[in-house]
């Protein structure tokens, strides 16, 4: 799958915000199909509907890596960790958790659609990458 092109054609061509488009790159990359309630419940994680709180980014990480860890059996503890963890790497890498720190200039009245665009690239790939990362080192 091609990150770049699928955020687009999410974004462009159906409006999904972003923590449904990362959810569904997350999905597409790890081969995870979702039941139409857990989209559902991402409509309003981008910045906590649009209040500028936690970004949705992160929210649509933090869920997938949920759905995908149960999946592969493992315990809560686990998947709590694994999300702390990412929740940490991330803030390393995008310098915030926040909306409000993260969106492309701030917001504004007259602000285009899908600032995020290019953020998100970044975050699918971020995500997919930290996710592999742990799965091997599970493994050693």
């Amino acid at each position: 799958m091609n990150i770049k092109e699928k955020v687009h054609e999410l974004y462009w061509n159906k409006d999904i915000n972003c923590a449904r488009t990362i959810l569904i790159c997350l999905g597409k990359l790890f081969h995870i199909e979702y039941n139409a309630q857990t989209l559902h419940s991402a409509i309003g994680l981008h910045g906590a509907g649009g209040f500028r709180a936690q970004c949705g980014l992160v929210e649509g990480g933090l869920m997938f890596i949920g759905i995908y860890y149960s999946q592969l059996g493992k315990n809560e503890e686990t998947i709590v960790s694994v999300c702390y963890n990412f929740a940490e790497a991330f803030t390393q890498r995008f310098g915030s958790l926040s909306c409000s720190q993260l969106r492309p200039n701030g917001f504004t009245d007259n602000d285009p659609p899908h600032m995020c665009e290019s953020l998100t690239c970044e975050a699918v790939s971020f995500a997919y990458e930290f996710i592999k990362k742990q799965e091997a080192s599970e493994i050693l």
